[in-house]
């Protein structure tokens, strides 16, 4: 498959500039690197671990000529990808069909690939339906949640997530933060979404006083030393272990489904819950008139803030002590 040559998954992850790293289209790292992780051969050595990498999703075409990838090829390659990872098998093949419709329209590519055989029914039959999740941190679980949560010994990753539920983002969004997108003069986050391109959203006491505390290793507001990005990038097996003790199924996007949940019990407007979220307004009112100033949105963020830790059992008074970084070596 035409991937093109020279990058691996670490190694485009190890780049200083990689929040602002572009292929040709202008596609973004997150998503050139889902395509690399699906091509990869595995059988490499895992960082933290005896075991070997696991083969991607994708793997097994590799070796195909583009002219022979034909349906029937890549039905026989979802029966086998969807007894285990069917989830992955989803992804990869829209992953796999984006990529042969670019070929389609390739000037080189187009005279080799003349069709999409990623895009059949029949495919997508075999790989089955994604299972809708409702997950969601009730009102009465968010004592024992936190409690869960900030026993984690790693302080980034119980930073992390407490800011996932407080903020209401996407996880890769709260990943990507650094420093330079916090402003803690004027209390404010600037946030890269899949949206609008970036946001603006008000950085409220308690999740402010999360970050400051916070080492400053590099760039990265959750830094990770042991990985090759430098950042954090797998925080759902400590969560999945802070939920399992405390007898709760809830998975990182459950969070931000929280967020929505639980904005409803301070009557938050549907409209600024959504804005602070990153969602795209709805009706020619919310495109096109509304206008809202970051301080209308902080009013009533910190309410929300106010009232999950109220219901948490967290006592918390923000000082001006606070406020200052610590530089780790």
């Amino acid at each position: 498959l035409p991937l093109q040559a020279g990058y691996t998954s670490a190694s485009v992850s190890a780049m200083p500039d990689q929040k602002n790293f572009t292929q040709n289209g202008g596609v973004h790292i997150r998503h050139y690197l889902d395509h690399v992780a699906m091509m990869q051969p595995g059988g490499q050595k895992r960082s933290r671990s005896h075991k070997l990498t696991v083969p991607g999703v994708l793997a097994s075409l590799s070796t195909i000529r583009l002219a022979d990838l034909s349906k029937a090829r890549i039905e026989e390659w979802a029966k086998v990808e969807s007894v285990k990872r069917a989830t992955q098998a989803r992804l990869a093949l829209r992953l796999l069909r984006a990529c042969l419709f670019w070929c389609n329209r390739h000037s080189f590519y187009s005279e080799i690939v003349t069709s999409n055989a990623a895009q059949n029914r029949s495919i997508k039959e075999t790989l089955g339906k994604p299972r809708t999740r409702n997950d969601v941190l009730q009102r009465e679980q968010l004592p024992a949640w936190f409690e869960a949560i900030r026993q984690i010994q790693n302080p980034v990753i119980s930073a992390y997530l407490q800011a996932l539920l407080l903020t209401g983002a996407r996880r890769e969004e709260i990943a990507n933060l650094c420093w330079e997108d916090i402003d803690f003069t004027w209390k404010s986050l600037t946030i890269r979404d899949k949206v609008e391109g970036q946001r603006t959203i008000p950085l409220t006491p308690y999740v402010a006083h999360l970050l400051v505390n916070l080492p400053h290793r590099n760039q990265w507001v959750f830094s990770s030393p042991a990985a090759a990005s430098g950042r954090l990038t797998e925080p759902s097996k400590q969560h999945g272990k802070a939920c399992s003790i405390i007898g709760i199924d809830l998975s990182l996007h459950g969070l931000r489904r929280s967020f929505a949940t639980l904005s409803e019990w301070v009557e938050m407007p549907e409209g600024i819950a959504a804005q602070i979220q990153g969602y795209k307004p709805q009706g020619v009112r919310g495109k096109h008139y509304i206008r809202r100033p970051l301080d209308l949105l902080r009013r009533w963020h910190i309410k929300i803030e106010t009232w999950i830790l109220e219901e948490a059992g967290i006592v918390f008074e923000q000082t001006e002590s606070q406020q200052s970084l610590r530089i780790v070596k």
